[in-house]
């Protein structure tokens, strides 16, 4: 009984879609107003559905001014591994280095490859095109989410996050396999990480070593986010008002950043973007920093509104939302496209 009430009070570890249940009648008002399905579609005009879900990664590289994220090329799962490699030289990239896939989200097929043998094990079951990138090697990564309305100069950044990746510390005494036991997050995810540590499973980690046991910063992937709000201010906005006018026509997501400090971000020095996300990105700031179920919900609607106007300011200015079949046909290949993919992320290992 205990651990049932701690499951229903803890409501950070919902399934996503129960989070959002009770949140839908609004959702489906804004469409009511809008008088369209995929209303958000012309929030963020040069973003394939908005941002929405199932944009490239190549289109948003694309964007972003050059030498503000880190080198990175696209992957055919056909080709042949040594041209891989001779572009991995080529472009100066050297292992360890990241792969993740060129469209998806919630840390799927993303992994950190330590050396040609995993890269080749990658290439041989990756059933779709991904992406080869440096690995950016800065302390610090953190998301910030901004929005701006397009009438405006200037925009807010509404959620800044210091994003932990999962991981355990050693004390010398306990395997990998029991410290994962022992986390608190971790251990909700025991099936799955054996799956990808199965070979250090039983290694007992030394004493204050920090085993990271996913890569992808992502919620859903247990990372651990402490909030920053304290460090908004003007010159935090100012640097992704910049960022935001290079890209041309983003309005509303989420930006990943690694960082040396959070001082040099705000001065436009050491960092380098991950990525960014349109308007299928989660306010994510409400998890592990105190928010209640129900202050959580007042921020999932702010930002939904903020959405919901600046997407019907676009379309005044001809930025038509996608026709419904359109939109419906690329929510179907990309819900296709999902399952073969996570199908593909648990063989991987």
């Amino acid at each position: 009984m205990r651990k049932l009430i701690q499951k229903i009070t803890n409501w950070e570890a919902w399934p996503f879609k129960l989070i959002y249940a009770p949140l839908v009648p609004m959702w489906a008002w804004y469409m009511m107003k809008s008088q369209a399905v995929w209303f958000f579609t012309p929030s963020n005009p040069k973003i394939t559905f908005g941002g929405m879900d199932g944009e490239p990664k190549k289109e948003m590289y694309e964007l972003l001014p050059a030498g503000s994220y880190p080198t990175t090329f696209n992957v055919l799962p056909s080709e042949d591994l040594e041209e891989v490699m001779k572009e991995i030289n080529a472009k100066e990239i050297n292992f360890p280095l990241i792969v993740k896939p060129e469209m998806g989200g919630q840390g799927i097929l993303f992994r950190k490859i330590d050396n040609r043998d995993q890269l080749q094990h990658y290439h041989n079951m990756v059933p779709v095109e991904y992406i080869v990138q440096r690995m950016v090697h800065y302390p610090i990564e953190v998301s910030v989410f901004y929005i701006r309305h397009p009438l405006d100069e200037n925009g807010i950044v509404t959620g800044f996050l210091h994003k932990i990746p999962l991981q355990v510390v050693g004390d010398g005494k306990h395997s990998l396999e029991q410290l994962i036991q022992q986390h608190p997050k971790a251990d909700k995810r025991v099936g799955e990480l054996h799956n990808k540590h199965k070979a250090n499973w039983q290694k007992i980690i030394p004493k204050d070593e920090k085993y990271v046991l996913s890569y992808a910063a992502n919620h859903n992937r247990g990372a651990h986010f402490i909030d920053l709000k304290d460090q908004i201010d003007g010159k935090l906005v100012a640097v992704f008002d910049s960022i935001s006018h290079g890209v041309n026509d983003f309005f509303y997501g989420r930006y990943d950043i690694m960082c040396q400090s959070i001082e040099g971000l705000k001065e436009g020095r050491d960092f380098t973007i991950l990525e960014y996300n349109g308007c299928g990105a989660e306010p994510n700031h409400f998890y592990d920093t105190g928010y209640t179920l129900i202050n959580a919900y007042k921020e999932i609607l702010k930002h939904w509104k903020a959405l919901y106007t600046i997407s019907l300011y676009n379309k005044t200015q001809g930025v038509k939302p996608w026709p419904f079949m359109k939109g419906m046909k690329f929510r179907k290949e990309t819900r296709e496209l999902y399952s073969i993919m996570k199908k593909a992320d648990i063989k991987i290992g």
